[in-house]
Parts: structure tokens; C-alpha cells; sequence
């Protein structure tokens, strides 16, 4: 009996059933994807109030960090949080969100997909939360933090599926060193 409902299920029934209990065997996680964006109420950490919202123009300089040991824990928007990933936490832009992260150091360049919240670091400048593997890839895992430059973008579906997937992106093309001295000078213009 077994070998007939199997063989009548046929391999689309098979892949709903394996689909299912794949599902109950995830937890409460909600599936790697786009749809829907949330924006989110305004919430309170450590008593600042962060209010989020869309922003398509976000081009920020400022410090990242990286998180890694919280492995298996949910993210923001309802994620697994898989340290190895390029993914991030901001404060306020929808989840997720795609930004280039670029290190001020070196002027590497890489995607980004924000679905988490943070950093919450009062008073250090910190504006991103990297991954462990967001900050391999950008070569700032070694320093703990570092300056960067983050500006929300709309990469190609192709970039978008595989980071959904858990692979980097294509790395973008370096910032030339002109453009390094002149984002430098800004930040420090700052107090940063």
C-alpha cells in the first residue's frame, strides 16, 4: 500500500509532502525571501527610540561591526540567522534591504542583504552590523570594526537570488583612491 500512494502521489505530491515536513522540522522560521518588505513600528533599545522607514537615497558613512555566535537564532524579519551568510542589521531600513558595503580601508565594495535590526551601540558611529560572512568577504573580520561607506541599491535578481541562497554576490568594483581620500576626509570631517 505504501509503494501505490507513493507511486500515485507522483513527484509533485512527493515534493509538497517532503515541502511540509521540511517545514515542521524548521521551526517557526520564516522563508528566505523578498516579499513582503517590512518597515516596522518604531521601537525602544537601551532608551533610543528607532523609528523605521524606507529610504532609497541611504548613502551613510560610519563604522561596522560583526556578529556571529548567535547562530540558529531568528532575525528581525523573521529569518534564520546563519552567521556564514552575507547578510546585516540596521537600526531602520526595511527588511530586508540590499546595500554596498564599502570598507574605507581598502575600497572593496560588496552587496549586502540587511534582515536583521541593529547595531545598538550608543555613541560609536555604528551604523551597520555585519555577519561573520558579510565581514570575511568585505576583510574586516580581523578588526572587529571598521570605517564604511553603506548606500541602499537595487541589485540584479541574480545577485538578490544568491544571496537569498547563502553565496556572495559578485564583488563590486573597488572605490579608486580619490574617491577613498575624499569619503575619508568627510567622515572625519564628522567627528567619526
Amino acid at each position: 500500500m505504501v509503494g501505490r500512494r507513493y507511486q500515485g502521489m507522483g513527484r509533485s505530491g512527493v515534493v509538497a509532502a517532503l515541502l511540509a515536513l521540511s517545514a515542521c522540522a524548521g521551526g517557526n522560521y520564516r522563508p528566505v525571501r523578498d516579499a513582503p518588505v517590512r518597515v516596522g513600528p518604531a521601537y525602544a533599545v537601551k532608551g533610543t527610540t528607532y523609528v523605521p522607514a524606507a529610504d532609497p537615497a541611504y548613502d551613510f558613512l560610519g563604522y561596522a561591526s560583526w556578529y556571529g555566535s548567535e547562530s540558529g537564532n531568528k532575525t528581525a524579519n523573521g529569518e534564520r540567522f546563519r552567521p556564514g551568510w552575507v547578510t546585516a542589521a540596521h537600526t531602520t531600513l526595511p527588511l530586508p534591504t540590499y546595500v554596498e558595503v564599502t570598507s574605507l580601508d581598502t575600497g572593496r565594495t560588496i552587496l549586502v542583504r540587511i534582515n536583521d535590526r541593529g547595531p545598538f551601540v550608543p555613541g560609536r558611529g555604528r551604523i551597520i552590523d555585519l555577519s561573520r560572512g558579510a565581514a570575511e568577504q568585505l576583510g574586516i573580520r580581523g578588526q572587529g570594526h571598521a570605517p564604511v561607506r553603506v548606500r541602499a541599491v537595487e541589485p540584479p535578481e541574480r545577485d538578490r537570488a544568491s544571496l537569498r541562497k547563502g553565496k556572495a554576490a559578485p564583488e563590486r568594483s573597488r572605490v579608486s583612491e580619490k574617491t577613498l581620500v575624499n569619503l575619508r576626509a568627510q567622515m572625519q570631517a564628522t567627528g567619526l
